[in-house]
């Protein structure tokens, strides 16, 4: 006993929203991956520019303390080896944030 008509029509309409289903599913798919990507981007630059924050935060915390050691009117040459020696602890705690 073969099919209908009407039913070979409700098979290809089947057939037919089944393949929407799939393509659409494979679509989101698509822009899952492509969405987790984009986070993944967003948080790496995101912690770049943390670390630059923190670096720049120190260099500020650097140049406040230069300029109090230079408006305490100390001897120049004691100033400039004393902002030297903080500067070069800067960038030891620096390289420590950057493991």
């Amino acid at each position: 006993m073969g099919m209908n008509a009407g039913q070979v029509q409700i098979i290809e309409e089947l057939k037919s929203r089944l393949d929407r289903l799939i393509s659409l599913l494979e679509s989101e798919r698509g822009e899952k991956v492509a969405l987790k990507q984009g986070n993944l981007d967003l948080q790496k630059k995101l912690k770049v520019q943390q670390t630059r924050i923190s670096e720049l935060e120190l260099k500020y915390a650097n140049l406040k303390i230069a300029k109090s050691l230079m408006a305490e009117n100390e001897d120049s040459h004691d100033a400039k080896i004393r902002v030297n020696r903080i500067v070069r602890e800067i960038d030891k705690c620096i390289a420590l944030l950057n493991r």
